[in-house]
């Protein structure tokens, strides 16, 4: 057995290896010290001998001023663990063949065995008693107190030997009985590579770890929702009243509006101390959105890679899962997600058994969900449940006294200038549709700063033409605005991707749109 491990015991300290820290007591200890070398060029990897209340305590100390991905804990410890950390935790897991190795070692030593797990059932014990005719009596505990109640019950009806989690072997051990522990080196290296699964997927959405979250909500000019207009402070006062409440919130509005800041928002002041998981539904195939929101289990399918995958939904466990464009989630998998929000547990493709969460769902859509549960496209079902709180975001043409606001700010952000507009040109921007909303303005912003140099006069109105067409009735202003009237005609998206010489990156630019919806909408008027 390996002895635990300093603290760090890396000289590097190469930052772009993800840090994980494993919590153990008693036999599992020695066991990750076994494992634990394998991983230690994937990853910096440190032990914590302690349980409960004292990791718990010692672990809330140490992030204040260092960083940890994820924590990977076995048994009662994981579920104590889970609800109490600012981080990840990935569960150490037994599975069937570590039980019938366990159980024929318990065999070897006495006829009589005990099981002693925390909480859950066996789903395959009852196989395992019919097939080899074993004589096993299985005891669940959720406390320590439990589980030391759990061993005096089978040591007064005959049980010699007990095979269970670290925590009961101490107690069977102590009670005079001989152990045998559940885990293998086996399920300890599946709960290392979902570690670090879970690290990448998080890198994949977008997501940052919770401690540099934390920094940027402080600094406030990131996910800053922006407007003094009386329709920007009734959002600001939904966000408020509904961020400290667990029931899912749907956020609607058009395209570039900031539906993704609503959630960030929500996030941030909702007290969840796990991380803020984004992913577009609108922008991933069928089958494999299925993995990537629900994950996968070894084995489910040709390609599957060992061990399985951990998908965004406990990704987010302890923290926000955001949804965008949810109107685009299949209906296979609006089944799935509502078994999600009414069990708070997922089950993986492939596997048999779920796995609880703790999490709380933003959904956003710019398409009316009523139209589409209407049509039979959307679950009412999962409508009423996404929909328990609504906060509908306003388009930039009716909060026009905002757009000064924003344009300051986002030539702050992108050249750390005031707005180099005189005020012809400012007040050509107050009057424009915006069909893209805020985030066409920055776009823009993004175009002007670009061309303008110091030292140089103000942008004027003509200039202003000049560097964005659009603004003077270009092809841009007037098309009717997805989520309203209707997407733009097969003729105009034509007459965009002609002039636009089939730049779709361009083409979205113009519009104030991301590419993804310029994507459906070309794949539905059959220009995709």
């Amino acid at each position: 057995m390996h002895a635990p491990r300093p603290p760090f015991p890396f000289a590097d300290h190469d930052a772009s290896r993800p840090v994980i820290w494993t919590v153990s007591v008693s036999r599992l200890t020695g066991l990750l010290g076994d494992v634990i070398p394998e991983f230690d060029r994937r990853a910096r990897i440190e032990q914590i001998n302690l349980g409960f209340e004292e990791a718990v305590a010692l672990i809330n100390q140490r992030l204040r001023g260092e960083h940890c991905d994820v924590v990977i804990a076995g048994g009662s410890n994981a579920a104590w663990l889970r609800s109490r950390l600012d981080v990840p935790l990935v569960p150490i897991q037994a599975n069937g063949f570590d039980l019938m190795e366990a159980l024929a070692r318990a065999r070897r030593i006495a006829p009589r065995i005990g099981l002693v797990t925390h909480a859950g059932d066996v789903p395959t014990l009852a196989s395992f008693q019919d097939s080899f005719g074993l004589q096993i009596e299985h005891r669940r505990f959720v406390t320590r107190e439990d589980a030391r109640d759990c061993i005096a019950d089978l040591r007064a009806n005959g049980i010699e030997v007990i095979v269970g989690t670290g925590m009961a072997i101490d107690h069977a051990e102590a009670a005079g009985l001989q152990g045998v522990l559940l885990y293998s080196a086996d399920s300890v290296r599946q709960a290392f590579e979902h570690a670090l699964e879970l690290t990448h997927t998080l890198a994949r959405s977008g997501s940052r770890p919770a401690r540099t979250r934390r920094r940027d909500t402080q600094r406030g000019d990131g996910h800053a929702l922006l407007g003094n207009s009386p329709a920007m402070d009734v959002v600001r006062q939904h966000i408020a009243l509904y961020a400290p409440h667990e029931s899912t919130v749907l956020v609607s509005g058009e395209t570039g509006t900031g539906k993704e800041l609503v959630a960030r928002q929500l996030h941030a002041s909702s007290g969840r101390g796990g991380r803020f998981v984004a992913l577009n539904c609108g922008a991933i195939t069928e089958s494999l959105l299925e993995a990537e929101l629900f994950g996968y289990s070894d084995g489910a399918f040709t390609g599957a890679r060992r061990g399985g995958r951990i998908g965004l939904v406990e990704a987010a466990d302890g923290g926000t899962l955001f949804l965008d464009e949810i109107g685009e989630l299949p209906l296979p998998l609006q089944t799935r997600l509502l078994r999600v929000l009414e069990e708070r547990e997922v089950l993986r493709v492939g596997a048999t058994e779920p796995t609880p969460v703790d999490l709380r769902v933003v959904a956003a859509t710019l398409q009316s969900l009523q139209q589409r549960v209407q049509a039979g496209q959307f679950r009412r079902d999962l409508y009423y449940r996404l929909a328990a709180l609504h906060i509908s975001l306003p388009p930039l043409r009716a909060r026009r006294d905002d757009i000064a606001l924003l344009v300051q700010h986002f030539f702050r952000q992108l050249r750390g200038i005031d707005a180099p507009l005189d005020r012809r040109a400012l007040a050509t921007l107050e009057a424009a549709d915006w069909p893209g909303n805020v985030r066409e303005l920055r776009n823009l912003v993004d175009r002007l700063r670009i061309h303008w140099q110091p030292g140089e006069a103000p942008i004027d109105h003509a200039r202003l033409l000049a560097l964005a067409p659009e603004l003077g009735g270009g092809q841009s202003v007037g098309l009717p605005l997805e989520g309203e009237a209707g997407k733009p005609s097969h003729e105009q998206l034509q007459q965009l991707l002609a002039s636009h010489r089939n730049d779709r990156e361009g083409m979205a630019l113009a519009l104030g749109i991301s590419r993804t919806t310029l994507w459906r909408w070309l794949r539905a008027a059959g220009l995709g």
